[in-house]
């Protein structure tokens, strides 16, 4: 549905006073603006969309954090790579040797070794096969988790996008009804000149018009308040924000397919899951540390007059040498981290159930609460006619003398609070519509058709995944 904007009208008290006749009066309605009309060139609700998911810190915050799991995988890639280590060692050295013949032999050396040494592991019990599938789920979850963040932030973006056309719509709508009480207290005063109406009267309009100043205040302040939220949240003050329209096309058509579209795809759930399958992995990582290690390493040296005898001068070594070994205990270091492991994978499993439970809630919540949000609106545009159409028949009856000026007062402060009411209940709506498309999980920048390039996390997991060396990030840092 599209928030429309309701004609202003306003029909100024008028009163003539004649000698032994009752003063005429005329009330009109102020009709209170439901939200600000379409700007010409303003911003929509998608353009605020596609800003936020731009731009909203949280959310960048968020994406910095995956690329740095990310990195999880290509660390534990380097259990099968072979590790390659380089040695200089260079000094001086004083030699005095004494010979059997009694003679004394010195010598000043500047002795210097270098080599290499590789070593590849060949078996560490599978460790480094479940690490790498440990920090691929880890990635997964990093993923959902980010898609997470992602629905919160637009749906963020819905509510204080909406939050401040409601505000100004009723900023505006309590000017009008400021200005109408001021004419009706000044057309009350003269009346009270006359001696057609009472000093009551007259202390009754004054004092709607003091509770009119004082609303229209509160609104300007709850309108302040709400741009400088969609300054935060956008990224740019509101500047001639467009009507909003709700996302019903893209919503389930009943309650048991919202449920069940939550317990499968709701990203908090599927990174619950991802977490899960982390757990029970890491279980396996944790009994590698009971299996043998097999490992290969050469080596290769040389140095020169690093023999303080003075009997070579130089030496050069290689070497290839296969290790086995076989933990025998560790102080139950390695088993207690097993027990460990196995207590996590079971608390995994419990937020699990406890997130879909979660999900399956909040998709019933914000179906039911998109249902009586329609349902609002329906019963508040409904409210106004009947508020309008009694205003106007006391205005008459005022006119014929049958009503007093409060009687006038108060339709026309009912006929206000109802249009209060439906822009409330019409941004309720919109945002009633964006949170169950949140709640089963569908909140996202395709689904939405948003014109801004979606955020593909897999995109640096590829150029980092097979990365063998290098400091620099994909973006150059």
């Amino acid at each position: 549905m599209t928030w429309r904007t309701a004609n202003v009208g306003r029909h100024v008290l008028r009163s003539g006073i004649c000698l032994g006749s009752y003063l005429g009066i005329y009330l009109g309605v102020v009709s209170c603006v439901v939200f600000a009309a379409p700007a010409a060139h303003g911003e929509n609700l998608p353009e605020a969309l596609a800003k936020a998911y731009q731009t909203n810190p949280a959310l960048n915050a968020e994406r910095a954090r995956q690329r740095a799991t990310d990195e999880n995988v290509p660390q534990a890639l380097a259990g099968y790579r072979p590790q390659i280590i380089a040695g200089l060692s260079a000094g001086l050295q004083s030699v005095r040797n004494l010979l059997p013949d009694n003679t004394i032999q010195s010598a000043n050396l500047k002795p210097w070794t270098v080599g290499v040494t590789v070593t590849q592991t060949l078996f560490n019990g599978f460790k480094t096969a479940n690490s790498v599938r440990a920090a691929e789920l880890q990635v997964q979850a990093g993923r959902e988790a980010l898609r997470n963040v992602g629905q919160g932030v637009l749906l963020d973006a819905v509510t204080v996008y909406t939050n401040v056309l409601a505000n100004q719509s009723l900023v505006e709508a309590q000017r009008a009804n400021v200005a109408f009480l001021q004419e009706t207290l000044g057309i009350t005063q003269k009346r009270l000149n006359a001696g057609d109406v009472t000093p009551t009267d007259a202390a009754q309009a004054e004092a709607r018009l003091s509770r009119g100043r004082a609303d229209l205040n509160a609104a300007e302040v709850n309108l302040a308040i709400s741009q400088a939220t969609y300054a935060q949240v956008i990224g740019n003050a509101p500047n001639s924000l467009r009507s909003a329209e709700t996302v019903d096309r893209l919503l389930p058509r009943s309650r048991d397919d919202a449920t069940g579209l939550a317990f499968r795809e709701h990203p908090a759930v599927m990174a619950a899951s991802f977490d899960f399958d982390v757990a029970t992995t890491s279980i396996r990582v944790a009994e590698s540390s009971l299996m043998p290690t097999i490992t290969l390493q050469g080596s290769a040296s040389r140095s020169k007059q690093s023999d303080p005898t003075l009997g070579t001068f130089g030496t050069d070594q290689a070497s290839i040498t296969g290790q086995l070994t076989q933990p025998i205990y560790d102080g139950g270091m390695a088993a207690s981290q097993t027990r460990q492991a196995k207590e996590i994978a079971a608390h995994s499993r419990q937020v699990l159930d406890q997130f879909r439970n979660q999900a399956r809630t909040a998709a019933v919540g914000a179906w039911v609460a998109n249902e009586g949000a329609k349902i609002a609106v329906t019963a508040s545009e409904s409210e106004v006619r009947a508020a309008t159409v009694a205003l106007q028949g006391v205005q008459r009856e005022a006119a014929g003398g049958q009503r007093t000026t409060v009687d006038v007062l108060n339709a026309q402060q009912d006929l206000i609070l109802a249009k209060a009411r439906l822009i409330g209940a019409q941004r309720d709506r919109v945002i009633a519509s964006y949170t169950l498309l949140s709640a089963i999980g569908r909140l996202d920048v395709k689904n939405l058709g948003l014109d801004t390039p979606d955020y593909l996390p897999e995109v640096h997991y590829h150029q980092v995944r097979d990365a063998w060396h290098g400091l620099r990030t994909p973006s150059g840092q």
